[in-house]
């Protein structure tokens, strides 16, 4: 069992206890002060757990956040003075800025997100943090370089106050605009959720996407469809989706290849790499029904068969087509997700003994192992570092800044996306309608799902290694 899951077992647990505790209260409140009052209490209760204590958070809120950026970024001098942000330092219009300060929250900051506003002339960014906030956060200055160095940069708490000397660290800009890039994608929506701004500006661009995420599909189900029938419609939409989408941003077709292994099989194809490992609920062992929509053939096309060694085989292929300079992928340590992290494993190891090595590594976080609501905030705001409570290696920040014009097409791409479409459950619904009116929280324009919240941003967020590539690429 991974390790978010491990925490969602002992969050679960932790709450049967406390409602169990709270019963036994209500029932002592009913029988020794007044029989009616359980009636009015109970309802009550579960309005506040909704609205401020549904969120999971696994750590507390005034844990430090940790993080060791490398030889790549550099600390600046940097001087908060009167609310107005202050730096010596040459910046570049592109650099990635991250300002690491100390923040406490109100008493109104327990029950409405704290956060911190940049403002420097008509440009006004937001970054939001958890309820409670007393700790170590990061913000993300990236795209304010300007009004930095001018001295017009000011930042403001809102239901928190920033305490003790900020820190500045910059990372370097890259020359991304004009390299190869092969963004890999575990499902379809991935590539677009960490990266649409980056692929679609990128003179050449590759999406390889290596499941067809056909598991889950109760939406198809309630359509009047058997259980292995909608698995089987879900991956076939969502392989289209994975090869279609990219097109909206200007990838070409030949570019796009969908994979189409299984959903949540790929920890057990990496245990057993010459065995087999089916659907689990497609009733399918065969891959190529996912892979009609590729203009190109690949080494597993001869067998279908989802192992290991073929995905290896696929990945090389692809690689070695592409011949990549920046590759992006999910981040090892930070994404959770069973195929995310197979799926980078997959791509070192592809990499192993090829003569073509990509430059750099951009790494990226869908998911998280504590806290499900990263990136914070409302759609069109700034993306903060998420929450990391320990350093275990170096990694230099990478931001990218989207226009307004970008986070629409953004936004339209994901709404394109068939997995973001159904409407959350009815559960959800009154939840996000009790934060709003009762926590502030806002709802985005763009759509019912909460990665229109989280993804349609003013920043994309990576994590940037270089790769140690051959001398000898050609």
């Amino acid at each position: 069992m991974n390790r978010k899951q491990q925490l969602l077992r002992r969050h679960r647990r932790n709450k049967r206890v406390g409602v169990l505790v709270m019963l036994a209260l209500l029932v002592l409140a009913g029988v020794f002060v007044a029989w009616w009052l359980p009636l009015v209490l109970l309802p009550l209760s579960w309005v506040a757990h909704e609205a401020w204590f549904a969120d999971h958070l696994f750590y507390a809120p005034g844990d430090d956040y940790v993080y060791d950026f490398g030889a790549d970024s550099q600390e600046h001098e940097v001087r908060l003075q009167q609310g107005v942000l202050h730096s010596a330092a040459s910046i570049g219009d592109e650099d990635t800025l991250v300002l690491q300060v100390r923040l406490k929250c109100s008493w109104l900051g327990r029950w409405l997100d704290p956060s911190v506003e940049l403002v420097a002339g008509e440009q006004c960014d937001r970054q939001t943090f958890e309820r409670g906030v007393d700790g170590v956060r990061l913000l993300n200055l990236t795209g304010l370089a300007a009004p930095l160095r001018d001295g017009q940069l000011r930042v403001r708490g809102r239901h928190c106050r920033l305490q003790g000397p900020p820190r500045l660290w910059v990372t370097p800009a890259m020359q991304w605009r004009q390299r190869r890039i092969m963004v890999i994608a575990p499902h379809a929506d991935d590539a677009e959720l960490a990266a649409y701004g980056l692929y679609s500006q990128a003179q050449e661009a590759w999406i390889v996407t290596l499941t067809a995420g056909e598991i889950e599909a109760d939406h198809y189900r309630r359509m009047g469809l058997e259980p292995a029938a909608a698995a089987q419609l879900k991956g076939r939409l969502r392989a289209w989706d994975s090869v279609a989408v990219p097109r909206w941003a200007g990838v070409p077709e030949a570019q796009c290849a969908q994979l189409g292994y299984f959903c949540l099989q790929l920890p057990a194809m990496q245990a057993a790499p010459d065995q087999p490992a089916g659907s689990r609920e497609a009733q399918m062992d065969d891959i190529r029904p996912f892979r009609r929509f590729n203009t190109c053939a690949l080494p597993a096309d001869a067998d279908g068969a989802p192992t290991w060694n073929n995905l290896l085989a696929d990945l090389r292929a692809l690689l070695e087509k592409a011949r990549p300079e920046i590759l992006v992928l999910p981040h090892p340590q930070l994404d959770p997700h069973p195929d995310h992290v197979c799926a980078q494993a997959a791509v070192l190891e592809a990499l192993q003994g090829m003569a073509w090595q990509p430059q750099t590594l951009l790494c990226y976080a869908n998911h998280l192992h504590d806290n499900d609501r990263w990136p914070m905030g409302d759609s069109g705001d700034g993306v903060a570092l998420p929450p990391q409570l320990q350093a275990s290696e170096p990694w230099a920040p990478y931001s990218l800044v989207l226009d307004l014009a970008t986070q629409r097409d953004k936004a339209m791409a994901l709404g394109m996306m068939h997995d973001l479409q159904p409407p959350p459950p009815f559960k959800r619904r009154v939840r996000r309608w009790l934060q709003r009116w009762l926590a502030g929280r806002r709802v985005s324009p763009y759509g019912q799902n909460e990665f229109f919240r989280k993804a349609v941003r003013r920043h994309e967020l990576f994590w940037r290694r270089e790769w140690p590539a051959n001398d000898d690429r050609s």
